[in-house]
């Protein structure tokens, strides 16, 4: 597949997490693990559903630093534990969606690679989306995750385990 992908329609950013990947791809399964972690520095979410299966719907909202209310919801298109998740993400609830994404999570000796790959229907949109800060904030959340994960792990090697 991500030789059928447009570079100029798609946004990467990754980072090498210090924990085994079973660990980092759990934290992406529950809500209450992704209200602590998911967004940008300053950003707090709360979720109102989630179903983390295939065709299982995430919706919640991210209350930006400014006061500023984002609505949010991911339909999972794809969940191969623990090496992937795909999902289309999208803003109001009547709203088609965004972009696609896809999370890959690939083991390094025992580290986590996780690559967040944003997949766009239009090079403007992905413009768009750069030009708002997406890799900035790609990175932040990625940076919050890892403080998450190793955090719990090292309060307890299983708690992220169900």
């Amino acid at each position: 597949m991500s030789a059928e992908r447009d570079p100029s329609k798609t946004l990467q950013v990754e980072r090498t997490i210090a924990a085994p990947r079973e660990l980092v791809f759990e934290a992406f399964s529950d809500p209450e693990h992704l209200d602590v972690w998911w967004g940008p520095n300053g950003f707090v979410n709360e979720t109102h559903e989630m179903d983390f299966s295939v065709g299982g719907l995430w919706r919640y909202t991210m209350y930006g630093p400014d006061g500023k209310v984002w609505p949010n919801w991911i339909r999972y298109t794809e969940i191969t534990a623990p090496s992937r998740i795909a999902y289309d993400h999208g803003g109001e609830m009547n709203e088609p969606a965004h972009f696609s994404s896809i999370i890959q999570f690939e083991d390094i000796a025992g580290k986590t690679r996780v690559s967040l790959i944003l997949v766009f229907p239009t090079v403007e949109a992905r413009d768009a989306t750069l030009e708002f800060g997406a890799v900035e904030g790609g990175n932040q959340t990625l940076a919050k995750l890892e403080n998450f994960v190793l955090d719990r792990q090292s309060k307890d090697p299983a708690s992220l385990r169900g």
